[in-house]
């Protein structure tokens, strides 16, 4: 039965380093939540804390309830999915399934079905027989996901699982573990410091830093709304420029940053402070070479072809900010360009960075 996990106010230590502050974190019985940040940022020590290799220095793991925070690890009847696969080479890819069925007590004819029921789950039963060492990359992760949900553990941990493969096979991966997990129903938990990797597979994103949570939400409102600069960044937001509100009117807000006034709606932003952080993508700023253009004055650097856009990068006074121009009109460095911010593909942070 799947199962919810809370973490609670979990730090962790090593020795006087801290690699976890408080750390609180819930994920919904039956969804799939990534761990994502850079490497060092503690997603990796969460994991293992979950799965009971390390202990926290405070606070508290639950799963269903259930306190598992000074369990051992074979207590904790959790289904793990390693980024180096870890299966027994000298064991049958049918056996390699079935060994955790074979330490749960579980019969030989009802370990077998299971196993090959869910090597037919996942396309491998034809190589039931078959050695690890005979297998593909994209088979052995194939077969270490099969021997994790066989045992229909109640929750379910990644830890960068797909790292190992190439590019094309970890896009077809990614696709089939979210629709297993989504027909298991099975609690997930999953480790990765790709973000692609992250929106694509799951139903909610925890960003992390320095140990710390920034942001845990859908990835839709992750990459549309970050909460602060550290995610802004993260996401693609490239530019972040300072600006005050000069007048206000009913919904329409009239801001300034150096050299630029823009007009902005609350409907589309909420409500605007006097003082705020203007965050975009390069897609977010318009190069335009029209004098007459009302926008923030740069002077253009290296430009780079990017496929669907040439991407320049911009002096202004304002600091050095990145914006992508039209494919039928390249322009050279050192001209004169007004960076005209689309409103739609833009965001707004608290004037402190949102912290």
């Amino acid at each position: 039965m799947t199962q919810p996990l809370d973490i609670n106010a979990v730090s962790a230590h090593y020795g006087t380093t801290k690699v976890l502050e408080h750390l609180s974190l819930s994920v919904r019985a039956g969804e799939l939540v990534s761990l994502l940040g850079a490497s060092g940022c503690g997603k990796t020590t969460t994991l293992r804390l979950i799965a009971g290799f390390l202990s926290p220095t405070s606070g508290s793991i639950e799963l269903g309830g259930r306190d598992l925070t000074r369990l051992p690890t074979h207590r904790r009847d959790i289904g793990l999915v390693f980024q180096n696969y870890a299966l027994f080479p000298h064991l049958s890819v049918l056996d390699n399934v079935a060994f955790g069925l074979k330490q749960r007590g579980v019969a030989p004819g009802e370990r077998r079905k299971r196993s090959m029921a869910m090597l037919e789950r996942v396309g491998l039963a034809t190589l039931a027989d078959r050695a690890p060492g005979a297998l593909s990359g994209g088979q052995k992760q194939r077969v270490a996901l099969a021997r994790a949900l066989v045992i229909e553990p109640p929750l379910l941990m990644f830890d960068e699982p797909l790292s190992n493969l190439d590019a094309k096979l970890r896009v077809d991966m990614r696709v089939e573990i979210r629709q297993l997990q989504r027909v298991n129903g099975t609690t997930s938990v999953y480790v990765t410091h790709d973000q692609e990797e992250a929106f694509s597979i799951s139903d909610r994103v925890a960003i992390m830093n320095a140990g710390r949570l920034m942001q845990f939400d859908r990835p839709e409102v992750l990459y549309r709304r970050p909460a602060n600069t550290f995610v802004a960044r993260f996401v693609g937001f490239e530019n972040i420029i300072p600006f005050k509100v000069v007048a206000r009117g009913g919904d329409a807000v009239t801001a300034e940053a150096t050299g630029m006034r823009l007009q902005l709606s609350q409907n589309d932003f909420g409500a605007i402070p006097d003082a705020f952080l203007l965050a975009t993508r390069p897609d977010g700023l318009m190069v335009s070479a029209e004098p007459a253009a009302e926008g923030l004055p740069a002077q253009l650097g290296l430009r780079t072809y990017l496929g669907r856009a040439y991407q320049y990068q911009c002096e202004t006074a304002a600091g050095h900010l990145v914006a992508n121009g039209s494919l039928t009109t390249p322009l050279e460095a050192g001209t004169q360009v007004k960076l005209v911010p689309v409103p739609e593909q833009c965001t707004i942070l608290a004037a402190d960075g949102g912290r």
